[in-house]
């Protein structure tokens, strides 16, 4: 009677989930444990409390565009939302290599506007017009 009682208590209270994407870069950025980027961060936790609560979780993926009811159905609404005009933001953080690039950005065109206005380096200027020539070139330096 216990073994029963047991089995039971098990069937209630363990509960199992299969979800279905599309998108094979997001199953392997959440299986990738070196990739810390803060919303795959927040989807692991997401994970382990629902596995913490005897939850089962289990991904698959699936084809894009192949008469995949479900899939089409999840395609549908995210146009949907994606073309409200009253969204909520789900996820406002700046990316840091997003944050990298714009301050890599900025940093250039400041070397830009001085490299224009000195009136130094005529010579070199004109082998490097522009910053962008410079560092698309690896100069070496004949060291004697």
């Amino acid at each position: 009677m216990e073994k029963i009682q047991n089995l039971s208590y098990l069937q209630r209270n363990q509960r199992s989930v299969v979800i279905h994407t599309d998108s094979k870069i997001t199953l392997d950025a959440v299986a990738n444990r070196r990739n810390h980027q803060n919303l795959l961060e927040q989807i692991r936790d997401a994970i382990r409390r629902l596995e913490n609560d005897n939850w089962t979780i289990h991904f698959t993926w699936v084809k894009a565009h192949n008469d995949n009811y479900g899939n089409e159905l999840a395609d549908q609404l995210a146009k949907e939302a994606a073309r409200g005009s009253e969204t909520e933001i789900a996820y406002n953080k700046i990316p840091k290599s997003a944050v990298i690039r714009e301050l890599k950005e900025e940093g250039d065109q400041g070397w830009q506007s001085e490299w224009d206005a000195s009136t130094k380096g005529v010579i070199t200027k004109s082998f490097f017009p522009t910053i962008r020539d410079r560092l698309s070139k690896i100069l070496q330096m004949g060291i004697k």
